[in-house]
């Protein structure tokens, strides 16, 4: 049995047709047919029903095809752990963050992290859908919400847990109170993110449960316009805490919600199964002391 005949199979199993497969492979249906009849002779069994112009697994070819997609992974795994060995700083790292993200985590992060390794291609992308697309392979490493419970293939690394704070000019009344009750938002004029943003689907959430409605004006899908409108006193609005501590905005203050305290953890996930290069623990490690240095900065604000 040769890893080019399983490829061949798996090509098949895709598109379900023989003459596709052969395209899709750039080889002749003659050779594709003759590969498979050599691996079902080897096997002593038939990998496809042949019903008409038609084809579909037998028991065994489902069999053969779940198997054959941990052998890819396997050897996926051994070609990239071995470009690895020859080149640590080279490479791509494909990371997924939730929109907003990148304003918290990832600008100055970036910047330092690209002037240390160079030559590493680095590819940011927001998107609601961090855990999915980590999930499917489609991103090396995502930072999310925590999952409640997670595939057995996610590696959850938690990273800070995030409280959301009421951000408002500094002479708006409520910055003199440092803490108000949840629901008395309901009596604020807000300025927010649109509805599919991450942060408004738990603002909204937590309103639900609370049986109160909030005042939004405004809504915008852009921190720095948010941040605009606040500045010039045109509304209040929600934002982590972590992020409004580290923005060396003077004319924005945070204050404390209470009953509840909107709060959320993050973490940063990736595929157990599949190789992580030293680049992608060198950031990880590099985004954990970045999160410490803005807790700490944000305790040293709030103190």
């Amino acid at each position: 049995m040769e890893l080019r005949q399983l490829q061949y199979f798996a090509a098949i199993c895709k598109e379900m047709h023989f003459s596709k497969a052969a395209e899709n492979l750039c080889t002749t249906q003659s050779n594709l047919s003759q590969q498979i009849k050599f691996l079902e002779n080897e096997l002593g069994v038939p990998l496809f029903d042949r019903i008409g112009r038609r084809i579909a697994l037998t028991d065994a070819g489902r069999i053969l095809l779940e198997q054959s997609q941990l052998i890819f992974e396997r050897v996926d795994y051994i070609q990239s752990a071995l470009a690895d060995l020859k080149e640590v700083e080279g490479g791509k790292l494909d990371i997924g963050i939730l929109p907003g993200d990148g304003d918290l985590l990832f600008d100055a992060l970036l910047i330092d992290f690209h002037r240390t390794y160079p030559r590493l291609s680095i590819k940011v992308t927001e998107t609601t859908a961090v855990y999915e697309q980590v999930l499917e392979g489609v991103r090396d490493i995502g930072v999310t919400t925590t999952p409640e419970e997670p595939d057995e293939r996610i590696a959850v690394i938690p990273l800070f847990h995030e409280e959301f704070v009421l951000a408002v000019r500094s002479d708006h009344p409520a910055a003199r109170l440092k803490a108000i009750p949840f629901e008395q938002m309901q009596q604020l004029k807000l300025v927010m993110f649109g509805p599919e943003h991450q942060i408004s689907k738990y603002i909204n959430d937590c309103c639900r449960k609370k049986g109160i409605s909030i005042d939004s004006p405004i809504v915008t899908s852009t921190l720095s316009t948010l941040l605009s409108l606040v500045e010039q006193g045109i509304g209040a609005c929600i934002l982590p805490r972590l992020l409004v501590d580290n923005l060396n905005r003077d004319n924005i203050r945070p204050v404390t919600l209470l009953n509840p305290t909107p709060s959320q953890d993050i973490c940063v996930i990736y595929r157990k199964d599949r190789f992580m290069g030293k680049a992608a623990k060198i950031f990880i490690e590099e985004l954990q002391s970045y999160i410490k240095n803005a807790i700490d900065h944000s305790s040293r604000a709030s103190g």
